[in-house]
C-alpha cells in the first residue's frame, strides 16, 4: 500500500485541537481502534478495515460511514499509523462528493503535566472548486472535528472506568427458514408496528438504497413509550444490518448493534442481534437514583434491549417458518 502525505497544496486547510488529561499512548489507541470508533465518536456510524498490513508501517485501507451535515456518507481511506510518532495520517481514497480530495492527520503532543494535546488537521477540496460544496464540506469539518475532539477527550479521561461502563452481548435464533426472508423481516422496519408488539410508532426514511434512518416509538412492559432515532446501513448481499442510536435512552453515552445471519448448512440459518453499549455514569443515577450502581444499569439494559430484540428475533423466525411452509 501506498504512503500518506498531507497535501499541502490543498485550497483548504484547517486545523482543531483539543488538551485531553490522559497520556498520550491511552488517546492514540482510541484512534488507532476503529472498531471501537462508532462508540467513541459520535458522527461515525460504522468502519471496516478492507486492507491491513501492519509489517509496513501499520498502513489500512477502511471503509467508513458517517455522519455529515444530517446525511449519512461512505468513503474509503487509506491511514498509516506511527505509534512511536503518536501520529496518523489519513487520506480518502474514494471520497464522496461534494468532496473531490480529503486527508488530514492526528498528532499527539504529551505535555509535562501528563496531559495530551491532540491536533486534528484536514485539507480538503471541493469538486469543481465550487464555493457552495466549499462552505458544505468546512461546516462538516468544523462540526465534525470539534465533536470528534469532544468524544476523545472525554472517553480517554474515563481511563479504566471505561472499561467497567462499556460492554457487548447478543442474543441468537436457530430459524428452520431462509436466511433472505429473515433479512427481509429486519429490514423492513417500516412494517414494524404492525408486525412488533413493542413497537408503538416507526417512521423510516431512505434517501438511499441501504441507508436507512428511523424514529421509532417502543412499548415497555410498564406500557410506557421510549423514542430512539437511529441510522443503519444495510448489507442485503452479506445479510447483515448494522445500525447506530443517535437519540439514546438516559443511562447510555451510546448504543451500537447489528443484525448478523448465518447459513448452518443443514437448511436452517442462524439470526444474531449484537448490542455494544456505553453506560453515561451521571445518566445511571438520573434514571435509577443515586446509589444505583453499574452492575444494576448493566443488567437492566442488558433486559431491556435484549428483551426487544429478542421479540424481534423470534417474530422474524415465524415470518421465514410460515414463508417457507407456505402459510
Amino acid at each position: 500500500m501506498a504512503t500518506v502525505t498531507p497535501d499541502t497544496s490543498a485550497p483548504h486547510v484547517t486545523e482543531h485541537a483539543v488538551t485531553v488529561s490522559a497520556p498520550a499512548s491511552a488517546v492514540y489507541d482510541l484512534i488507532a481502534d476503529v472498531s471501537a470508533w462508532p462508540q467513541v465518536f459520535g458522527p461515525t456510524v460504522h468502519v471496516e478495515v478492507i486492507e491491513e498490513a501492519p509489517e509496513t508501517g501499520g498502513e489500512q485501507l477502511l471503509r467508513i460511514w458517517a455522519i455529515a451535515n444530517e446525511q449519512v456518507r461512505t468513503w474509503t481511506s487509506r491511514r498509516v499509523l506511527d505509534p512511536e510518532a503518536r501520529s496518523i495520517t489519513f487520506r480518502q481514497v474514494v471520497p464522496a462528493a461534494p468532496v473531490a480530495s480529503m486527508g488530514g492527520a492526528w498528532r499527539l503532543e504529551p505535555v509535562d503535566d501528563g496531559t495530551t494535546r491532540v491536533v486534528l488537521l484536514h485539507d480538503y477540496r471541493a469538486v469543481g472548486d465550487d464555493p457552495a460544496a466549499e462552505e458544505l464540506i468546512e461546516q462538516a469539518v468544523d462540526r465534525n472535528s470539534r465533536a470528534e475532539l469532544a468524544a476523545l477527550k472525554n472517553a480517554a479521561e474515563l481511563g479504566e472506568a471505561r472499561d467497567e461502563l462499556h460492554f457487548t452481548f447478543s442474543d441468537s435464533e436457530t430459524i428452520a427458514g431462509a436466511a433472505g426472508d429473515v433479512y427481509a423481516f429486519l429490514d423492513r422496519a417500516d412494517l414494524w408496528p404492525e408486525r412488533l408488539p413493542h413497537v408503538a410508532r416507526l417512521d423510516l426514511t431512505e434517501d438511499e438504497p441501504g441507508i436507512q434512518h428511523m424514529d421509532m416509538d417502543t412499548r415497555s412492559l410498564d406500557g410506557s413509550l421510549h423514542n430512539t432515532t437511529s441510522v443503519r446501513v444495510c448489507f442485503e448481499d452479506r445479510r447483515m444490518i448494522v445500525y447506530k442510536q443517535l437519540r439514546v435512552p438516559v443511562a447510555m453515552s451510546g448504543h451500537t448493534g447489528r443484525w448478523v445471519i448465518e447459513s448452518l448448512g443443514d437448511g436452517t440459518v442462524r439470526a444474531t442481534s449484537w448490542h455494544t453499549v456505553t453506560l453515561d455514569p451521571e445518566g445511571v443515577r438520573s434514571a435509577l437514583g443515586p446509589d444505583a450502581t453499574l452492575a444494576e444499569a448493566r443488567a437492566l439494559v442488558r433486559k431491556a434491549l435484549g428483551t426487544n430484540s429478542g421479540t424481534t428475533l423470534r417474530h422474524a423466525k415465524q415470518f421465514a417458518e410460515d414463508t417457507r411452509a407456505g402459510t
